[in-house]
Order: structure tokens, then C-alpha cells, then sequence
């Protein structure tokens, strides 16, 4: 399986981009919210590395490999826990994140009806079942920053990721540690360089908290 792609944009869809790594070309379709964050950072040339769900879609006569891409993990576990719904596969659930998930993740837990039917292809009944299944299982992705447009990243993803790691060993909740980490990348105006500054600038953070 494909769980993350790295290379140079060749072409940007309305709900795609076209990724060339070392003379291979990935179609790789993403969700609409995720697509408006990029859309100001992306341009044909440059370098982009996404995260990756990777599936295959059937029909009678064919099996095609389809790759849906996200900017960080956070991202596409929400949307691995969309489609544990019944009825939503990856394919619905790609049309239907057109908002920010912090936004859908805080209308399921607060059993808001009116606004996921407001949803691409989500009626009264399906809305009912996402809250069903999802309500109180959600509530850090409504942490995410992800109303916000995406910027150029003051710190790699990997280097995120190793942070969140170290600050669960040292026992912090999933969600305090995410908390921790974005307040970091919402007030640095400088770059990081390692996982090491960026657990510096965190202690710093919460000396200054107490």
C-alpha cells in the first residue's frame, strides 16, 4: 500500500493534483477542504509530500487503484473514521469532506443534524448514522487548525509527528500533546529545523503557561 507520497506537481485539478516521482506520475484526488488549504501554497513544480489513503475502486468489469491525499495524519484518520459509517465508502466520503473536519468533527459531537446534511450526498438518515457511530469518538479532530489556509510548514511533518510521539511517552494525552504542538506552530515566526527545537519551543511554552 501507498501511505505517503513525495515529489514535483506536474498538474492541478479542481479535486486533484497529478505528482510526478522519479518519472512515475500519481493521480492523487483530495478532499475539497483539504484542496482550499493548499491551494495557496501548491503550484506546478514544486515539491509536495501528502500523506495517503490507498484503495481500490470496482465494478463489474475492473479493479482501479485510487490514492486520496491529506497533509498530515490527523487529516486522514478522520477520514478513516468517516468511512466506518455504513453506507459511506472512501469515495463518498471524498465528496463529502468540503468543509473543515474540525467543523464536522464539533457538528457530530454536538449531534448537529442540519449542518452535516449541508454535506455533498448526506441526507437526514445518513446524517443520523455518522452521529450514531461517531459522536464522543471525534472530539480531537475538532482541534485541528484546519479552517485555516495552509502556510509554508515552520516545522516537517515528520518532525510533528516524532514531537507528538516523545510527548505521549512522557505522558501526555493525545490531545494535550496536539494542543501543545499547535499553539507552538500558531505563534513561532521562525523555523524549525528539528524535532528537538520544536520540543524546545514547547517546554518554553508551557514555562511561560505556569
Amino acid at each position: 500500500m501507498i501511505a505517503r507520497i513525495t515529489g514535483t506537481i506536474k498538474q492541478i485539478g479542481e479535486n486533484y493534483l497529478l505528482i510526478d516521482v522519479n518519472g512515475l506520475t500519481y493521480e492523487v484526488f483530495l478532499p475539497l477542504t483539504v484542496m482550499e488549504r493548499l491551494n495557496s501554497t501548491v503550484k506546478e513544480g514544486l515539491q509536495v509530500s501528502l500523506v495517503t489513503y490507498h484503495y481500490y475502486q470496482t465494478d463489474p468489469s475492473r479493479s482501479i487503484p485510487v490514492l486520496i491525499g491529506f497533509t498530515n495524519n490527523i487529516e486522514k484518520e478522520f477520514f478513516e473514521s468517516f468511512i466506518t459509517v455504513s453506507g459511506i465508502g472512501p469515495k463518498a466520503a471524498l465528496k463529502a469532506l468540503n468543509k473543515p473536519i474540525s467543523e464536522i468533527a464539533r457538528a457530530i459531537d454536538e449531534a448537529n443534524i442540519e449542518f452535516l446534511k449541508s454535506l455533498p450526498g448526506i441526507g437526514t438518515q445518513r446524517a443520523k448514522e455518522i452521529i450514531a457511530k461517531l459522536q464522543n469518538k471525534v472530539a480531537k479532530f475538532g482541534l485541528l487548525k484546519d479552517s485555516q489556509t495552509a502556510s509554508i510548514e515552520k516545522v516537517s511533518r515528520d518532525s510533528q509527528e516524532e514531537a507528538l510521539a516523545v510527548l505521549l511517552q512522557l505522558g501526555y494525552k493525545k490531545h494535550e500533546a496536539i494542543q501543545m504542538i499547535a499553539r507552538v506552530l500558531e505563534h513561532t515566526k521562525k523555523e524549525l529545523k528539528s524535532t528537538e527545537e520544536l520540543l524546545n519551543e514547547v517546554y518554553k511554552q508551557k514555562r511561560i503557561e505556569r
